[in-house]
């Protein structure tokens, strides 16, 4: 309308609350990705393993299923103990690579191809919070898939084997859900950061899996040219698996950590380090956001 005639009056009715206006783009998100058949059938394809662990401590404390498939010794060769909840964690972590692979690369180079930012931000909407909508994301699906079927078996197992295991074994849960929540802010910082960078998504997500591989064979490479440990510092598995032992057992870890993070006996690094290194990396992709995620974009 013309400014002259001066009849414009701004919006007096209720405003939305700040903690909603986060959840709009995860609900079209969601949308999005439910219309993948390839993304849910892998979604639905990494329960398995939670599933067949459920199965395994179930019969473990059911005399009734071992004597159906003749396997009243079983019990005694399966231990429901840290190494089987790390192997749980392990599996599904390296799954939650695969998908936040798959998704994370999708979620802001689109905005940023189209120019699509400055209309995100010119509403009451921060950088911030669009950061933080994007990656709630991610967020939910990788805790879907890591620490909430870990607690839920490990509540499993306590239910079934008395409440003086649970107390015994607490330090397990901790380790599930802290160790989790390392990974998957981890992930959820890097995919969001290639994002933001590299507008080609098969890219982005090759440049994901080439950070976890490629950096544990430059280290690999180092360690062997200088006989030297310190080379695992570019290896996001040893640093997290390090990060692991140290929830799960503390200072003296009896295992190897968890399958696909493992860390060599004798190859241990302290643990400041590579909590130190994790943090560098998730510094640097916060870094590589801010750099990216403006309302304007200055063109020299």
């Amino acid at each position: 309308m013309a400014v002259y005639k001066k009849t414009y009056r701004p919006y007096q009715g209720d405003l939305t609350p700040r903690w909603r206006r986060l959840l709009v783009i995860p609900r079209y998100a969601f949308e999005d990705l439910h219309r993948s058949r390839f993304l849910n059938i892998f979604y639905l394809a990494s329960f398995i393993y939670p599933l067949i662990a459920a199965l395994i401590i179930y019969a473990v404390h059911n005399a009734s299923v071992l004597k159906l498939f003749n396997a009243e010794g079983a019990e005694r060769l399966i231990s429901i103990n840290v190494v089987f909840f790390q192997s749980l964690l392990g599996w599904q972590s390296m799954l939650a690579l695969f998908l936040a692979s798959f998704i994370g690369p999708g979620q802001i180079s689109p905005d940023l191809a189209n120019n699509a930012l400055s209309l995100y931000l010119a509403r009451p909407f921060s950088r911030v919070e669009y950061v933080a909508s994007k990656m709630a994301v991610l967020l939910v699906l990788l805790s879907l898939m890591t620490w909430i079927p870990g607690l839920l078996l490990f509540a499993l197992q306590s239910y079934l084997e008395g409440g003086s295991w649970m107390f015994d074994h607490g330090r397990i849960a901790a380790g599930l859900f802290f160790g989790s929540w390392a990974w998957i802010l981890l992930l959820a910082l890097l995919a969001l950061a290639l994002s933001a960078w590299v507008k080609w998504k098969p890219v982005a997500g090759g440049l994901m899996f080439g950070v976890f591989f490629v950096g544990a064979a430059f280290g690999a490479v180092i360690n062997n040219i200088q006989d030297t440990n310190w080379g695992h510092l570019l290896n996001v598995g040893f640093l997290v698996g390090s990060l692991w032992q140290h929830l799960f057992e503390g200072s003296q870890p009896t295992t190897n950590g968890a399958v696909f993070f493992r860390v060599p006996s004798g190859e241990q690094l302290p643990l400041p380090a590579c909590a130190a290194m994790l943090a560098l990396l998730a510094l640097a992709c916060l870094y590589m956001l801010a750099r990216k995620i403006r309302g304007v974009d200055v063109v020299r």
